[in-house]
């Protein structure tokens, strides 16, 4: 395990691991375009895999990540960093540090906000509250009421971000507590029905904010065969949302899915699967109304190195 500050000094190289419209090294900055990068189930994988590991040896690595969101930021105006939850635990950095360091270097990475995922609350409302102090961005949970836990100061419902008058909105949506998190680690924290408080955000985002687009940061998981609600059911059932960046399933997705909502409309689904080997974007090119704003997509398979 490396050194925190090893972290901020190692120059990494990043591969695309989708050959999709958008390459790195271009410079197509404009007023009328906005990126958006995410991540999701890092799981405390600060360090790059192991070399001899059975999965993605030698990817991964948030030194390497932040390098590659260092050198997008560089070519494109307006970027949102987004990640869909799952950021504590699996790796002796949380076993130490409780989420801390993670939170702290997304922090230094500029991530716009986060869902929470059902691991982060492993060291219960009090850790996470403990960790939580540390990042300087907004944590979303619309559907879990926070109110006299400790939590209650760190969790937000929703986030509107101002591109030059484009307003895009941001929700998020946490997984069923029940089976999922034993009692004494959430506490008092209550889940509450998750498509009725996306249709509610999506609503309240449009109509209140004046957003032209939105985001969800769930952490549902992509698709059950059985009742549990997730991202597919929610893209199926409620309109007004333009995009769900998905986590807890650990689903890899080398593309957006796209699903019809009630409104009949598209709303893409994507999700990076775990261990904070990918990074995704996806670019908005405002200019154009197909599919929808003129969308491309692609993602960045983190430690391949290129010349």
């Amino acid at each position: 395990m490396i050194s925190r500050k090893e972290f901020l000094k190692q120059t990494a190289y990043l591969a695309a691991g989708s050959a999709l419209p958008f390459w790195l090294g271009e410079n197509k900055s404009s007023s009328n375009n906005i990126t958006i990068l995410y991540t999701n189930d890092t799981h405390a994988r600060l360090d790059p895999f192991p070399d001899n590991a059975v999965e993605f040896a030698g990817l991964g690595g948030i030194a390497r990540r932040a390098s590659l969101v260092r050198q997008i930021r560089r070519e494109q105006k307006n970027v949102l960093l987004l990640d869909a939850g799952d950021v504590f635990q699996g790796t002796p950095w949380f076993d130490m540090y409780g989420g801390k360091v993670d939170l702290k270097l997304m922090t230094e990475m500029n991530y716009d906000a986060m869902a929470v995922g059902n691991h982060e609350f492993d060291r219960g409302p009090e850790g996470f509250a403990e960790a939580a102090q540390k990042a300087g961005f907004p944590i979303l949970a619309a559907n879990y009421h926070v109110q006299n836990t400790p939590m209650n100061p760190y969790v937000r419902r929703l986030l509107v971000k101002d591109f030059g008058g484009f307003r895009v909105g941001i929700f998020g949506l946490g997984i069923q507590l029940d089976g999922v998190v034993p009692r004494e680690l959430h506490g008092d924290v209550r889940y509450r029905d998750p498509e009725a408080w996306a249709r509610g955000m999506a609503r309240s985002l449009r109509e209140f904010h004046r957003c032209k687009y939105v985001i969800c940061l769930s952490h549902l998981g992509y698709s059950y065969r059985d009742a549990r609600i997730d991202d597919i059911k929610i893209a199926q059932r409620v309109e007004g949302i333009d995009l769900i960046i998905g986590g807890h399933t650990h689903t890899f997705l080398d593309n957006p899915v796209p699903v019809t909502n009630p409104a009949g409309k598209t709303t893409l689904i994507s999700q990076m699967g775990h261990g904070g080997v990918r990074l995704g974007r996806i670019d908005l090119n405002l200019s154009e109304r197909n599919s929808p704003f003129g969308t491309s997509s692609r993602f960045y398979t983190i430690g391949k190195e290129i010349d």
